[in-house]
């Protein structure tokens, strides 16, 4: 489908809302009840600014808003298409609850400079929507930076050693990398071709030899390290020292998945899938993220800190994203960028959940949870629901986009993507059941035959709980964002 644009204020007011909420959140520091309902205002007028341009892009009409030219042929400018519409409107959903669940969060464990701490979450969203909604890579790395900035707060939010050694770590990898790669990249870009603007089937194609195209491809692929394709993804295991909201920002809405985000747009609107064929770089795509699938995978096996479990589960998961991209079949890419949204909605769980056992019991170490799932049965049926989506098992979201990723490895008869594939999902197996055993049938000396429940404050318990029952819910009902995957995608 060949969409149209049409000029509309819509998609600067859906980046803008919870930009300018951070002004009364900042002014309400004495009054949290008016701060956190500035919080939640912002966060459901985002999405629904979001969400009414929906049927629009649908029927194949977007829109489009210039902002300034600030550079010959590249203008500052903002375009939802139906891939920035996939994103930012699973970004957006997803803030509701994060919302919620850090106010359950922070007031529970009565953590200092709140104000702060829901200011900077406010500009960082704000930031994502311009990531989804950027017309050219130039847009794009503007906002792909304020969400650097806007997030080092959220990281270092502890303000102890260990937190500034952490945000330390994470600027020198977020920031160090683009600005030493992505901006020599989009430099090359611009002079090959004359122009950043994402376009339906690349901009590089008989611009450019294959040895530049080879180097623009890996600046690309590793300067986006919020996608933490290794070796650039040592920031994130650092970073899991910040508040469990943040990780769940970090991991579920917002930063991983703006570097996933941003290689697609590069892979389907700087290269193009025919040219990427032609020059055999998908193979390049697939290695790199093969190696970090599986990797990662392995590593989190060994880790007993619950967090940084999940964070290497995490980093092993955008890679998923990726390889979809590398594989250059229609299946392949589906799965691919449908693995945005139902990882996002499995993992927001289960670092919720991760959360809510903190608030409740203290623990954050995997090998002191015996027994806790026979007193937080909730939140531990709920981590068993974000675990299967993450695994890939039915009846849950995750299953689709990685069926999609295994048609696509098996029609382009691709089979070591198929062993990659199957292998990573037993080793998701691996080093989420036993957390869930644990929980519920290994039982600490001591504890009573029926031990009281002691779930999480319900700000806490009923976001993890929604999303738990969405990605469920996207197995039977995942139309819409199939959709605009293939819109996106052009299929």
């Amino acid at each position: 489908m060949i969409m149209s644009y049409h000029p509309s204020l819509l998609p600067l007011a859906a980046i803008c809302v919870s930009l300018l909420a951070t002004v009364p959140i900042l002014l309400s520091d004495r009054r949290p009840n008016l701060r956190e309902s500035w919080t939640l205002l912002a966060a459901i007028g985002k999405f629904c600014l979001v969400a009414v341009m929906l049927p629009s892009v649908l029927a194949g009409e977007g829109f489009v808003l210039t902002l300034a030219e600030v550079v010959p042929g590249v203008p500052i400018q903002l375009r939802v298409d139906a891939m920035g519409m996939f994103f930012a409107l699973v970004a957006s959903f997803l803030w509701i609850f994060t919302s919620i669940y850090s106010i359950g969060y922070m007031r529970s464990l009565e953590e200092h400079d709140q104000t702060r701490y829901f200011a900077s979450f406010a500009v960082a969203i704000g930031a994502t929507i311009g990531v989804a909604f950027s017309a050219n890579l130039l847009t794009l790395y503007l906002f792909y930076e304020l969400l650097s900035l806007s997030t080092y707060p959220l990281v270092t939010h502890k303000q102890n050693d260990e937190a500034r050694a952490s945000g330390r770590k994470y600027l020198s990898f977020i920031l160090g990398t683009s600005i030493g790669l992505v901006l020599p990249a989009m430099l090359i870009t611009y002079m090959v071709a004359g122009t950043l603007d994402f376009m339906p089937g690349g901009i590089l194609a008989g611009q450019a030899s294959s040895a530049t195209l080879s180097l623009l491809l890996v600046l690309f692929l590793f300067g986006f390290a919020k996608a933490a394709l290794m070796p650039m993804h040592g920031w994130l295991p650092a970073a899991m020292v910040a508040p469990t909201p943040v990780s769940s920002f970090l991991h579920g809405v917002a930063v991983v998945k703006v570097g996933v985000f941003s290689i697609l747009r590069v892979i389907f609107g700087i290269f193009g899938t025919d040219l990427l064929g032609e020059l055999d770089l998908g193979l390049t795509i697939t290695v790199v993220a093969s190696l970090t699938i599986l990797v990662a995978s392995l590593i989190a096996l060994t880790q007993d800190n619950l967090k940084r479990r999940l964070a290497y589960s995490t980093i092993g998961q955008l890679s998923y994203m990726v390889l979809g991209a590398g594989m250059l079949s229609a299946a392949g890419m589906t799965g691919g960028l449908l693995h945005i949204a139902m990882h996002a909605f499995g993992k927001i769980t289960l670092f919720f959940c991760a959360g809510a056992i903190y608030v409740a019991s203290h623990k954050k170490y995997i090998s002191e949870m015996d027994g806790l799932g026979r007193r937080m049965p909730l939140t531990y049926g709920a981590f068993l629901l974000g675990s299967l989506s993450i695994i890939g098992m039915p009846p849950l979201g995750g299953f689709i986009s990685k069926w999609n990723l295994l048609l696509g490895a098996i029609e382009g008869q691709q089979l070591l993507l198929v062993a990659v594939l199957v292998g990573s999902s037993l080793l998701n197996a691996a080093y989420f059941f036993p957390i869930v055993y644990r929980g519920f049938f290994i039982r600490p000396a001591g504890e009573p035959d029926n031990p009281g429940i002691q779930e999480a404050p319900l700000c806490c318990l009923i976001p993890l709980l929604t999303t738990a029952v969405l990605s469920l819910g996207l197995f039977f009902f995942p139309d819409v964002l199939l959709q605009l995957v293939r819109q996106a995608l052009a299929l």
